[in-house]
């Protein structure tokens, strides 16, 4: 899990504010995120050696003179979309020197990860086994067996037949019997142009005889290869431009622009409607209600020389069907003043619209904007953090010194906020994220601990009903890749939750074949925090991430080499197998686009046999490639 961490909030100024705070991403480095870039030898999208611990995270460095590759995407412009992360696909970076005990070898069993545990959980000094005096995840099976010397001592060459059959048959018997779970059965319109002027779709893909899929509203199309639908070039800005928020109806592809917010036509990327906005976007509601309302966060102004990063006060609610704004208002802070409470975060639950911050904090009617309640404050200097919705409504409340914060995750109720449950979060969380209202899953960074600014070293499984805590799970950064914004309340991704389990993704590692990477998608149960015996492998040289869930099954998306489309996949939630959605062409300009966007911040939806990519912010053209085509939405469609 990996993610710069992030820099304390401005004195003076909250979360959304000067670029460095929490909320606001700085400049990004030259190169940008998410761009494609030239793979060096050995980088992303070559061979790499051999069976890995599905676990690790150490890359190994590939033979010295591997294969030449096709000519690779040209190095990105400066800037990047939204919040800086780790390198995304597309930039290849050249993998470390090989480590001993590497990956694909057996070696004595590790603490941590399946196995008990002494002092240092995790690997990490000062974390006792139990610490805090909490349950904690019971002993799980581990995938794939290291041994002394790993590739460290082979020179990166590959495991003999015999040594594959013997690792093979360690692992199963792990599996079955350290999990006691063996596999069950179950600013302008939407245009094409080079990028999509070929219209290859790289074959005839077929989908299968049955195109319904067990356990979700998602159908598989009968050709799953897809075309590119249409793009919306990139605004030209002078600096970086928030640009937070896409949704779908059931006609409309919507997506904040740099003035305002903009309807699609799904299919065609005609533009259906606009509607404007005074200030820059801050922050938006991931939750649409049924008739597609959803919740905004924007700037009272623009920037002016007078007022640089004017105030993120407007609480408002988008009527996507209609294309139409239908309530903006700022309200004042409950312990007095006439000053507007600036917010940080805003979600929705139901029928209501909760929005806070570090100066306050409101709910309102999703109708009409009226105002439901305003969160207690006191001398203790509490206040709401901010709030998680979807299925039912939950907070973080702040209280104690910045130095010495306690942080409380409650249940609410979303007409009058009254907590319904509490629980106290334990000692030594700065922060804490709420990945799922129903069932109530936190997940926050203990101690400091995770030590990647993923803000996840533990998720915490809660009774909603009680505050009781049902399970710990640790969550090792170095072998998951779930990630959530180290400030806010729900900024989570990389992760999905239903069918009582949460599905993180592991961190890539080495595959079987001679070059690239791959991962798995796991599960753990939130009532034993057991790992399951089952997972979804991405195979070699793709990477598997959940965008989302479809009834019981997870919608992925499976990031490809450089020289592949990527695929969006349904993994069935019992038995996990993989059900292919789409794949994107393989065509130069098409891939190129494609791979700008860095999963770890693009916005990805995917409904009905089409796929939507696009950018969280825009950035000013690249002084190395001013003429370079760049978009803020790419669409795929099938069929």
């Amino acid at each position: 899990m990996t993610q710069p961490p992030q820099q304390p909030p401005h004195p003076d100024e909250p979360s959304n504010t000067p670029p460095g705070a929490p909320n606001t991403p700085p400049a990004p480095p030259a190169g940008g995120f998410g761009a494609p870039q030239d793979p060096p030898p050995g980088g992303f999208g070559q061979p790499t050696p051999p069976p890995a611990d599905p676990f690790g995270k150490q890359p190994q460095q590939p033979p010295a003179a591997p294969p030449q590759p096709p000519a690779a995407p040209q190095d990105a412009p400066a800037g990047g979309y939204g919040t800086p992360r780790p390198p995304a696909p597309g930039s290849y970076p050249t993998p470390p020197a090989p480590q001993p005990n590497g990956y694909g070898y057996p070696q004595a069993p590790q603490p941590g990860y399946g196995y008990p545990q002494g002092p240092g959980q995790h690997g990490r000094p000062g974390m006792p086994q139990q610490a805090y005096g909490y349950p904690t995840q019971p002993m799980q099976p581990q995938y794939g067996a290291p041994q002394p010397g790993g590739s460290g001592g082979t020179g990166g060459k590959k495991f003999s037949t015999q040594m594959q059959i013997i690792v093979a048959a360690a692992v199963a018997v792990v599996l079955i019997i350290g999990a006691g779970v063996i596999y069950s059965a179950t600013s302008g319109d939407g245009g094409k142009d080079e990028a999509s002027s070929s219209g290859s779709t790289g074959g005839e893909g077929k989908g299968g005889e049955d195109s319904g899929l067990a356990g979700g509203s998602e159908k598989v199309p009968a050709n799953t290869k897809s075309k590119v639908a249409f793009q919306v070039p990139q605004p030209v800005v002078k600096d970086i431009v928030q640009v937070e928020g896409s949704w779908l109806t059931d006609k409309a592809y919507v997506k904040t622009g740099i003035d305002g917010i903009n309807g699609y036509d799904r299919d065609k990327g005609t533009k259906l409607w606009s509607v404007p906005l005074p200030g820059e976007m801050c922050t938006t509601s991931r939750h649409v209600s049924k008739d597609y309302k959803t919740a905004i966060l924007f700037r009272e102004t623009k920037p002016t020389k007078e007022k640089k990063y004017p105030a993120c006060d407007q609480v408002g609610v988008i009527d996507l069907a209609a294309g139409k704004l239908l309530w903006s208002k700022s309200v004042t802070s409950a312990t007095g003043g006439d000053r507007p409470v600036t917010f940080d975060e805003v979600t929705l639950s139901g029928t209501t619209v909760a929005a806070g911050g570090t100066s306050g904090g409101a709910a309102f009617k999703l109708a009409d904007g009226a105002e439901l309640w305003k969160p207690k404050t006191g001398a203790d200097g509490c206040y709401d953090r901010g709030y998680a919705g979807g299925e039912a409504l939950a907070v973080v409340r702040k209280c104690g010194t910045y130095d010495s914060p306690q942080l409380t995750v409650q249940a609410l109720n979303p007409t009058t906020g009254a907590p319904l449950s509490s629980y106290q979060m334990p000692a030594g969380v700065e922060y804490a994220h709420i990945v799922s209202t129903k069932p109530l899953v936190v997940a926050a960074d203990v101690g400091d601990t995770a030590g990647d600014g993923s803000g996840i070293s533990d998720f915490f499984s809660l009774d909603a009903a009680t505050g009781k805590l049902k399970v710990r799970i640790p969550a090792d950064a170095e072998k998951y890749a779930g990630d959530c914004d180290s400030t806010e309340v729900e900024k989570c991704q990389n992760m999905a939750v239903g069918n009582n389990r949460l599905y993180l993704p592991t961190e890539r590692h080495d595959g079987t074949s001679e070059y690239g990477d791959t991962n798995e998608v796991v599960a753990f149960d939130l009532d034993t925090g057991k790992l399951l015996g089952g997972r979804a492998d991405a195979g070699d040289r793709n990477i598997l991430t959940p965008l989302r869930m479809d009834g019981t099954s997870i919608i992925a998306y499976k990031e490809a080499p450089y020289d592949k489309g990527g695929q969006v996949v349904s993994i069935d939630g019992e038995t996990f197998k993989q059900t292919t959605l789409m794949e994107n062409p393989d065509d130069e300009a098409i891939r190129k686009a494609e791979k700008r966007f860095s999963v770890g911040s693009a916005e990805l939806l995917y409904s009905d046999g089409q796929f939507y990519m696009a950018a969280p912010a825009v950035h000013k053209p690249s002084s190395y490639s001013p003429d370079e085509k760049v978009y803020l939405v790419v669409a795929y469609g099938t069929g």
